[in-house]
């Protein structure tokens, strides 16, 4: 039987936390310009773009191209929180549940972008999801360049 676990990753950026949180919780719709290489396609399939129960319909890259819809679990705007739920797409031949967490922190200069994904595969073949962390750490570096330069 297969078990809930957790990976996290963290990476440092030059952007504000408050820019960057602003990117990821208004503004996603930017993604398929801030992150053209993986990112091909970002929409709204229920509510907008910042607001808890609203649907995001994902198409992006990852080796191969993949479809994900998630919701908007968790805003935790003093905290610079999201939490995000896959409900449906490639995710789902994998992964029972898949919630991920970003978090926001300033740090010196710039700021500190954490990933925690927590997840639990359909079975014991099922491999550990690295490539979405992976995804993760190019959101955030990509978020950065998009700021250091607009």
């Amino acid at each position: 039987m297969a078990q809930i676990a957790k990976m996290e990753v963290q990476t440092q950026i030059k952007s504000s936390a408050d820019k960057a949180y602003d990117i990821f919780k208004r503004k996603m719709y930017l993604m398929p310009e801030i992150c053209p290489e993986v990112v091909k396609d970002v929409k709204i399939g229920k509510g907008d773009w910042e607001t808890v129960g609203s649907v995001r319909l994902w198409k992006y890259v990852t080796g191969n191209p993949e479809y994900v819809s998630e919701t908007v679990e968790a805003i935790d705007d003093r905290n610079k929180s999201i939490t995000f739920n896959a409900l449906d797409g490639d995710v789902s031949k994998c992964y029972k549940t898949f919630k991920c967490t970003l978090n926001i922190t300033p740090n010196g200069q710039g700021s500190l972008v954490k990933w925690t994904l927590v997840y639990e595969k359909l079975n014991q073949n099922v491999p550990d999801p690295d490539k979405y962390m992976e995804l993760a750490t190019c959101f955030s570096k990509s978020v950065e360049a998009y700021l250091l330069k607009n």
